[in-house]
């Protein structure tokens, strides 16, 4: 974990560890696997802008525990019964339970912070950290302080490193195009409008499919085939014919990258 020195200043981060209460909501994470929700939710909980809906039962939670210390903030997550149905519903689907392990050195591990402007300044919110890291004020633009933190951590990894990912939570595109339509000039930009806004739905069209198939769980109809091939003996010479697949591959490319 990074080290913290006297002043509060977070040696490996560079920005100010705050404890104890402060304006902005922050929660720790007091549950596995879920830091990617909590992130998320960190940035929706510090919208200060008041034309942005969070709907009632973030508005209701945020209300809920608006007098929580992050401790009591984090277990009211894990607790908050429509925000886990939402998170689980995205949860891999897997035939077998198996019992969660400490991840060791060699592990991968990949862990969800969210960076915000809150009142003036950046803050940094990783409930696995004690407190909100303040990385200092702003003016204009607040990404202009978060960009070179960003690339000093990237820089850390070596180049061939490409085990990360950058997310934004940004103004609903379909909104803003509503938005320009109102007060379009010209019937020509009105009609770009119009084709930007189509393609907007069309692209909305395709997640809403991927996400039913993504949610979906396929685990009995993939076990409902196994089990059919085996009882007509064509599972094991299908098996052994995609390994042999498979290791005709490998040379090729372990040739193709010295």
């Amino acid at each position: 974990c990074a080290s913290e020195l006297s002043s509060g200043i977070n040696a490996e981060y560079g920005g100010k560890v705050l404890h104890g209460d402060t304006d902005i909501f922050f929660a720790k994470q007091v549950i596995n696997n879920a830091c990617a929700t909590q992130a998320i939710i960190s940035v929706l909980l510090n919208i200060e802008s008041t034309d942005i809906g969070l709907g009632d039962n973030l508005t209701q939670f945020r209300e809920f525990t608006s007098s929580f210390d992050p401790a009591l903030k984090g277990m009211s997550l894990t607790n908050a019964d429509r925000l886990r149905e939402v998170h689980n519903s995205f949860a891999r689907q897997n035939m077998f339970e198996f019992d969660s392990k400490a991840a060791e050195q060699d592990d991968d591990v990949y862990h969800f912070v969210a960076f915000v402007p809150f009142k003036g300044r950046v803050y940094e919110l990783d409930g696995l950290k004690p407190g909100p890291i303040d990385h200092g004020p702003f003016t204009d633009d607040w990404l202009s302080i978060v960009r070179p933190l960003l690339q000093a951590r990237v820089s850390r990894h070596a180049a061939t490193e490409i085990t990360f990912n950058l997310m934004a939570v940004v103004r609903d595109k379909l909104v803003e195009l509503q938005r320009q339509l109102a007060t379009a000039e010209s019937e020509a930009l009105a009609a770009d409008i119009r084709g930007r806004m189509r393609m907007e739905e069309e692209k909305r069209a395709k997640y809403r499919i991927e996400n039913i198939r993504r949610k979906h769980n396929y685990i009995p109809l993939i076990m409902e085939m196994l089990k059919i091939l085996s009882e007509k003996g064509m599972l094991l010479p299908l098996t052994m014919k995609a390994k042999e697949k498979l290791a005709s591959k490998v040379p090729a490319t372990k040739k193709a990258s010295s």
